[in-house]
């Protein structure tokens, strides 16, 4: 690994840190009250390139890698946790899927809308009885003559009523085989798609989360994206990349609730001092860099394996379940500094600490990171 950050490197952080102050901070606290998805604001997010951060130029992204990608969600989740999480799902999901699997003739059509934010992405893989155990998925897609049949719902869908396009994993052979699901390309405005019920969350609340509707929904035999019966395999390989989209996720929420703490702790004093003074505190603090800067290197260990095209499972499993507990960990010892204080909503830990659960949960729980770590490590 290299470690040496480059001037381009450099000038990206900044560039992602200036708009989350700029376009994201004011509104964070209105959003997240009332639960509102900005999509307005994905449309700048693309103009500024962050919505195609790994898509190659020749289809209208940015180019750059997964150190700079890594970066661009860390800085927007220091400030706002849903944005983070929906820039994350965008790239690494429905944008990440078209980059890796599909045929070049669908990267012409959809990658130069995704990567400039003309058109907002969505990706289905879980269902309503389907969480950890996708393979036994109901949603199907039937063969009837030019075109496939999907009928079916999926849940935890981000951007399930607000996308323009979603890549979709549907079952065309049997319950349980692997190599029984295959994966589509769904536009919005096609009949018989349609958005159902939008969760009530108790985090990233400004990261629009629905279900999703098939029902007859007919699309084209050419939306079938790779071969018939890959969907899965796919999909899995698509989740080591989001894995370490959700950890850098988790990074840039720990990062924001310690960037508070320290602040707080210097303003903030009791028996004439400030309580950055007190061991108790400073003893937090340093935890949390500790475990921040743990989290970061296996994150950029993944991301480095990811770049080389190595075979990343259990590093994308071990960084985003090692940051996605540091992030719980530490918004809680964040709400902890700020004492009473830190359990209303007048400052911002209160928020950091109910949208890092989300990463325990969300792209694979931590149990099902411990089983994928657990099998690596024991079938090798």
């Amino acid at each position: 690994m290299e470690f040496t950050v480059s001037e381009n490197h450099k000038l990206i952080e900044q560039s992602a840190r200036d708009f989350a102050e700029k376009y994201i901070r004011p509104h964070v606290m209105e959003w997240d009250e009332v639960q509102h998805f900005p999509k307005d604001l994905f449309k700048q997010l693309g103009e500024h390139g962050f919505l195609g951060v790994l898509v190659p130029e020749s289809y209208g992204g940015a180019g750059l890698g997964y150190y700079e990608y890594i970066t661009v969600i860390t800085e927007i989740s220091k400030v706002c946790g849903s944005i983070g999480l929906s820039v994350a799902a965008h790239n690494s999901l429905c944008t990440g899927h078209l980059l890796q699997h599909a045929s070049e003739e669908q990267k012409k059509k959809y990658l130069p809308k995704l990567a400039t934010g003309q058109w907002l992405g969505a990706w289905g893989l879980t269902e309503p009885n389907t969480g950890s155990d996708s393979g036994n998925m109901k949603t199907t897609a039937k063969k009837e003559g030019s075109e496939w049949v999907l009928n079916g719902t999926k849940c935890w869908i981000t951007h399930g009523n607000s996308s323009d396009v979603m890549v979709v994993i549907a079952r065309t052979g049997e319950a349980g085989d692997s190599h029984g699901m295959s994966a589509f390309i769904v536009e919005r405005g096609t009949p018989g798609f349609s958005a159902g019920k939008k969760e009530n969350k108790l985090g990233m609340r400004a990261s629009e989360t629905t279900e999703v509707i098939f029902d007859n929904c007919r699309i084209p035999l050419e939306n079938l994206i790779g071969k018939e019966g890959d969907g899965f395999i796919q999909s899995m390989k698509v989740l080591d990349g989001g894995r370490i989209s959700i950890a850098a996720l988790a990074l840039g929420i720990a990062k924001g609730a310690m960037e508070a703490s320290i602040k707080y702790s210097k303003e903030r004093h009791q028996f004439n001092q400030p309580i950055s003074h007190f061991q108790g505190i400073a003893f937090k603090i340093a935890d949390m860099k500790a475990q921040i800067e743990a989290a970061e290197l296996l994150t950029l260990q993944a991301a480095d394996m990811k770049m080389r095209g190595e075979k990343m499972t259990k590093q994308a499993a071990m960084a985003k379940y090692y940051a996605s507990e540091v992030s719980v960990k530490v918004s809680t010892d964040a709400v902890q500094i700020f004492g009473g204080y830190g359990y209303t909503k007048d400052f911002p830990v209160e928020k950091y600490y109910r949208d890092s659960k989300l990463c325990t949960i969300g792209e694979g729980t931590s149990e099902i990171q411990k089983i994928v770590i657990a099998k690596s490590v024991l079938h090798s």
